[in-house]
């Protein structure tokens, strides 16, 4: 038995994910599957515990200060991990990634500015973009084979001149693609035609599929790093996301000096419970876990592609990273209204809309399976007993 099986109850925990699915979601909790929002039902690994103990062994929880551990174990990391050679002194800390996107929104760009977004993706990009009052530039992403691609002659037709940024999702959510270096190096010359600041986040960098290798967006090309900036975060790979920590890495000086600013101005600073979780995660022992997590999520992963597969009208995009399932519905004829009704009142099973994603979406509903198996495959059987008229 996988330490991944243990069913662990977060009803009454002030989990967003569980207890606000009924209200939400109109899912009742006594018996409903929470299946949306992007955290995982299971314990980080021991060293992280351990240092959360530790800081409540000490009992003083004062600023935290001398961070040269936290900052060498992201180096290490990326190095050992992804290949990269990060220097300390590119890596801000911020109230985790949507706060990093936030600020980079803040300090590249003005309002009325365009902000280009390859969708459907990643809900909250949309949302600080329209917050700050700029303009969310929706580049569709094209399906070919079941699987997203791009069309850069497309969104080279649609820029205007008004552009000032764009947002990767690398690997992305919540397609599960892992995006291949020649689909890279297609981003990294589209930004550089139009003059666009690149944000890549790669919060997911680390949750990838066996038979497929992520590329951080620094490797591809050493000319984008002067327009380059990366987003990663512990709080995926791990699920620490209420740690609220995210790493912001900005090779260029003088993007570096940008950020600096409006960081300081804003009085942004990282909280000493997230820098511990985060220092103790990145460690050997922190990655012999992510290998078994991501054996487990695979696992998952084949067990709800089958289940969803197998009933006529549904059809799961294939997962190349995430714990994120994209389930297009499209082939059933039904409303959006009618089928994501039978998955909530029918299955009892909160899942994303797919609208939230933006344009693309519409035909979606995106599926949390990291959680014990025992519940995806209940999950499974749920959607088949709900779709059982289409079988």
């Amino acid at each position: 038995m996988s330490r991944f099986d243990e069913e662990i109850d977060r009803l009454g925990t002030h989990s967003v994910k569980w207890d606000m699915m009924e209200a939400l979601y109109n899912v009742p909790a006594k018996d409903g599957l929470a299946m949306w929002v992007a955290d995982m039902d299971f314990r980080p690994p021991d060293c992280v515990q351990k240092a959360v103990q530790g800081m409540a062994d000490h009992g003083v929880y004062g600023y935290y200060g001398d961070d040269r551990a936290y900052l060498e174990s992201i180096q290490w990391w990326m190095s050992e991990r992804h290949g990269w050679q990060v220097d300390p002194k590119w890596i801000f800390s911020t109230h985790g990634l949507v706060n990093g996107t936030a600020l980079c929104v803040d300090a590249y760009t003005n309002p009325g500015d365009g902000v280009v977004l390859f969708t459907p993706v990643y809900h909250a990009f949309a949302r600080v973009i329209n917050a700050a009052g700029r303009e969310v530039v929706e580049c569709e992403l094209v399906q070919r084979d079941g699987r997203y691609e791009m069309d850069f002659d497309a969104y080279d037709a649609m820029m205007t001149g008004k552009e000032r940024m764009v947002i990767l999702c690398s690997p992305h959510n919540p397609g599960g693609r892992v995006w291949s270096r020649a689909e890279l190096k297609g981003v990294a010359e589209f930004a550089k035609r139009h003059d666009l600041i690149l944000v890549s986040d790669e919060i997911h960098h680390d949750l990838v599929m066996p038979g497929n290798s992520h590329i951080p967006m620094p490797l591809i090309d050493d000319d984008i790093q002067e327009r380059l900036v990366v987003m990663t975060a512990t709080t995926k790979t791990f699920n620490i996301a209420g740690s609220h920590l995210g790493n912001v890495i900005i090779p260029d000086p003088d993007l570096r000096a940008r950020f600096a600013a409006r960081m300081a101005e804003l009085g942004i600073s990282p909280n000493s419970f997230g820098l511990f979780m985060a220092t103790a995660a990145y460690s050997p022992e922190g990655a012999a876990w992510v290998d078994e997590l991501v054996t487990y999520l695979d696992g998952n992963r084949r067990i709800l592609d089958e289940a969803v597969n197998a009933i006529p009208g549904l059809t799961s995009m294939p997962m190349e990273a995430t714990y994120l399932g994209w389930v297009d519905f499209s082939g059933t004829g039904m409303t959006r209204a009618e089928f994501t009704s039978r998955v909530e009142q029918g299955a009892h099973i909160a899942a994303n809309h797919g609208t939230t994603f933006g344009k693309g979406g519409e035909s979606f509903l995106r599926f949390n399976f990291a959680t014990p198996r025992a519940r995806v495959i209940e999950a499974g059987e749920r959607l088949q007993k709900a779709f059982s008229d289409l079988q």
